[in-house]
C-alpha cells in the first residue's frame, strides 16, 4: 500500500515548484462558478452514502459501446465509469467496477457532477467541459493527509482552493486524484506540465463535490473520495471511461 511519508517526501519539491503557478492549474478543475452544496455524501443509486451495490457476472462495462471499451487496457481490472446525463448537463453517476476473472462486479455507485456546460470530445482550456475517453489513473494528492492511498500520494498546502472562490468550494481539493489527460505520469497532480500544449487544458481531476458543475473536473462525495483512494491500486491498472451516456454509448 501506497502511503503518504515516501511519496509525499520525493514529491515535495514538485509540488512546491507547482505552488507558483497553481491558479493556472486549477483553472481547469475548480473555479468559483456558483452553486452551493456541501460536501457531504452525494448517496448513491438505489444506495444511499455510496454503500456497495453489486451486481455480479456482467460480461463487460454496461452502457459503454466498442469505441470506448476496447480503449481499456486488458490488464485493467479498476474502471471508474462516469456516466453524464446529458453532453450539455453537469450532473453525473460515478460507479467503480470490479474486476474478477471474467466478470466485472458493480462495486460502489455515487451521485457526482461533471463540467458546468456538460462534455467534449475536443476538450479546450476554459470551455467549462469536461473531456469524454479513457484515462489512466496514476496519482493523486490534496490538502489532507494520506487517508491510506494505494495510488502515490502527493499532500501539498498547494492545492489549497482560494478564498475567494465561494465558500462552498473551498474543499473541493482536500483530496485529488489525477485524470491522465494531458499531464506527465508519475507527477504530482497539481504538477504544470502540459505536454500537448496549455490550449488543450489539463489539470483534469477527479475531486471532492461543492453540490454543483466544475470547470472539467469530476467530483464525488468526500467518502466516495475517500473510499476510491483506499481502494484504487495501481496493481490493478485503474482507469476511469468518461463521458456524456449518449458518447459512451457509441
Amino acid at each position: 500500500m501506497q502511503t503518504g511519508g515516501t511519496s509525499g517526501s520525493v514529491r515535495k519539491g514538485v509540488a512546491a515548484a507547482a505552488c507558483g503557478v497553481l491558479l493556472l492549474s486549477l483553472s481547469a478543475c475548480g473555479g468559483s462558478g456558483g452553486g452551493s452544496g456541501s460536501k457531504g455524501d452525494g448517496g448513491s443509486a438505489g444506495k444511499a452514502g455510496g454503500a456497495e451495490a453489486r451486481t455480479v457476472d456482467l460480461k463487460r462495462i454496461p452502457d459503454v459501446g466498442d469505441r470506448l471499451y476496447k480503449q481499456i487496457p486488458a490488464n485493467s481490472r479498476q474502471v471508474v465509469a462516469v456516466y453524464g446525463e446529458g453532453k450539455d448537463s453537469a450532473d453525473s453517476t460515478v460507479v467503480l467496477y470490479t474486476k474478477h476473472d471474467a466478470t466485472w462486479d458493480r462495486t460502489r455507485t455515487w451521485k457526482g457532477h461533471n463540467g458546468k456546460k456538460g462534455w467534449t470530445t475536443d476538450h479546450h482550456e476554459g470551455d467549462k467541459r469536461s473531456p469524454v475517453g479513457v484515462f489512466t489513473l496514476s496519482d493523486a494528492g490534496g490538502v489532507l493527509a494520506d487517508p491510506g492511498a494505494r495510488l502515490p500520494y502527493t499532500r501539498s498546502a498547494s492545492f489549497q482552493a482560494p478564498h475567494y472562490w465561494a465558500k462552498s468550494h473551498w474543499h473541493d481539493f482536500d483530496y485529488v486524484i489525477a485524470i491522465d489527460y494531458n499531464r506527465v505520469k508519475g507527477t504530482s497532480p497539481n504538477d504544470p506540465t502540459r505536454p500537448e500544449g496549455q490550449s488543450k487544458g489539463g489539470s483534469i481531476w477527479l475531486h471532492m463535490d461543492h453540490g454543483s458543475g466544475t470547470s472539467a473536473c469530476v467530483s464525488l462525495s468526500e467518502s466516495g473520495m475517500n473510499y476510491l483512494l483506499r481502494t484504487l491500486d495501481p496493481d490493478r491498472h485503474p482507469v476511469v471511461v468518461m463521458g456524456d451516456k449518449a458518447e459512451l454509448k457509441a
